[in-house]
C-alpha cells in the first residue's frame, strides 16, 4: 500500500486476522465477527458489541486510525484489546470469565500472557505523546481564545 494512501476495511480485516491467528489462535470464532472503521474520536480507540438479532460481534476501530501516520502497532493493540474482550465473553457467545471487562488490569494481563507485552509498551508511550499533542492543539486553537 502507498504510504500516503488511507487504510481501508480490507487492510483492517487483514490486521484482525493477523492478530487472531498469531496471538488468539486458541480462541474459536464461535460467531460471525465483523470489523470496520467507525467514527473519528479523540479518546475511544475501539469498541466491541454483540448483536443479538443475528448472533454476530461487531468491532469498531477509531476512524482516525485510517491515517497511515498512526502506527500499525496502535491498530494491532486496539484489535488485540477487543479480542481480549471477545475471549473473556464480553460481546461474544463465549462464557463470561469476569464480572467487569477492565477491572484489575485483566486486559493487559491477557495481552501479556499472549506475548503482546511489546504492544502494551508501545501503546503506553504513543498514548502519552498523543495526549500531549491534543493538549497543544487545544491551547493554540482559535476556539480557545474566543
Amino acid at each position: 500500500m502507498n504510504e500516503g494512501q488511507l487504510r481501508n476495511e480490507n487492510w483492517l480485516l487483514y490486521r484482525l486476522d493477523y492478530v487472531w491467528r498469531n496471538y488468539f489462535a486458541d480462541v474459536p470464532q464461535t460467531n460471525r465477527v465483523f470489523v470496520k472503521f467507525g467514527r473519528q474520536a479523540r479518546f475511544r480507540f475501539g469498541s466491541i458489541r454483540y448483536c443479538y438479532g443475528d448472533n454476530s460481534t461487531h468491532i469498531r476501530i477509531n476512524g482516525l486510525f485510517r491515517d497511515p501516520s498512526v502506527p500499525s502497532e496502535i491498530v494491532d493493540h486496539t484489535l488485540a484489546h477487543e479480542l481480549a474482550h471477545y475471549t473473556h465473553g464480553f460481546s461474544s457467545p463465549h462464557p463470561k470469565m469476569h464480572l467487569y471487562p477492565h477491572r484489575g488490569g485483566i486486559i493487559d494481563k491477557e495481552l501479556t500472557k499472549r506475548g503482546l507485552g511489546h504492544l502494551i509498551k508501545f501503546y503506553n508511550i504513543w498514548v502519552k505523546n498523543y495526549i500531549k499533542s491534543l493538549s497543544v492543539l487545544v491551547l493554540f486553537s482559535p476556539v480557545f481564545f474566543n
